[in-house]
């Protein structure tokens, strides 16, 4: 049993360890957000199913996802848990690990490259940067129902450290608030980068008290990242431009990511 993660969007950004277990899997339990592309790394006689899961909308439940994957493995399946991303950086590997050791399946985690550090990437922006900051935080910007897991966004707001906030975009307005509410200035650097190294990316830099206003403006909704902080004006878009600054990414990473599994199956090969 592996649980693997995809990575960000390109299916080029895959390690090869993530593509030697799915091209030896017999069943892929897959999340919603793994590019089309990923699959084709997959046995022809693979089977596939779909176990999406994304804020906001009707989902797969978690308990049925490590129910199913425990009795497939221990039905004798090569099974892949094919999860967006990383699997330890808010995709509830932690969680699907534990309950597939409970049941006596060993599991194999496979790293991908997270969204949070492969998004701003895509910007050219580095989340740390000697120059503007030593450290970067990761925070998800979700809460459970009752907030009693709510981030303490005025303390993270007096920490200095770069901000990186998954699935922050349904909050940001209440983000924004508290991080002000904390003292960071509104004249802030601040981006957000929407289905990063997809032919469907989109990215906005702005400043923090523009923020709202810019994700409004410019429609960018979920998958997305955002990143506040200096080290925002790092990226060459900050500086030939200036902010704001928005675009859509064409010709950016991942614009090949149709064709890019089909070539590396050639260097591998496969094919």
């Amino acid at each position: 049993m592996h649980l693997v993660g995809a990575g960000p969007g390109d299916p080029e950004l895959l390690t090869l360890k993530a593509v030697k277990a799915l091209r030896q899997a017999t069943l892929a339990l897959v999340d919603d957000l793994v590019h089309p592309g990923v699959l084709k790394f997959l046995r022809r006689s693979a089977r596939v199913v779909h176990v999406g899961k994304r804020g906001g909308c009707a989902s797969t439940p978690q308990a049925f996802i490590e129910r199913l994957m425990v009795a497939e493995a221990l039905r004798g399946e090569r099974v892949v848990r094919l999860k967006g991303g990383d699997p330890y950086v808010f995709g509830r590997g932690g969680e699907e690990a534990d309950a597939l050791r409970a049941a006596g399946v060993p599991v194999v985690v496979v790293s991908g490259l997270t969204a949070g550090l492969a998004g701003p990437a895509a910007l050219g922006l580095p989340v740390t940067d000697r120059r503007h900051t030593r450290g970067v935080v990761l925070v998800t910007g979700h809460t459970g129902e009752d907030g009693a897991d709510e981030p303490d966004w005025p303390a993270l707001a007096r920490c200095g450290l770069t901000l990186v906030v998954y699935m922050g975009v349904a909050r940001l307005a209440h983000i924004v608030a508290c991080l002000q509410a904390g003292g960071l200035p509104s004249h802030t650097p601040a981006a957000v980068v929407c289905s990063a190294h997809t032919p469907q990316q989109r990215q906005a830099l702005c400043t923090l008290g523009a923020l709202c206003a810019t994700v409004q403006r410019e429609g960018l909704a979920s998958p997305a990242i955002v990143v506040v902080g200096d080290v925002v004006q790092a990226s060459p878009h900050w500086a030939v431009a200036g902010a704001p600054f928005s675009a859509s990414a064409a010709g950016a990473c991942g614009a090949s990511a149709p064709g890019a599994a089909r070539e590396l199956l050639h260097a591998l090969g496969r094919a």
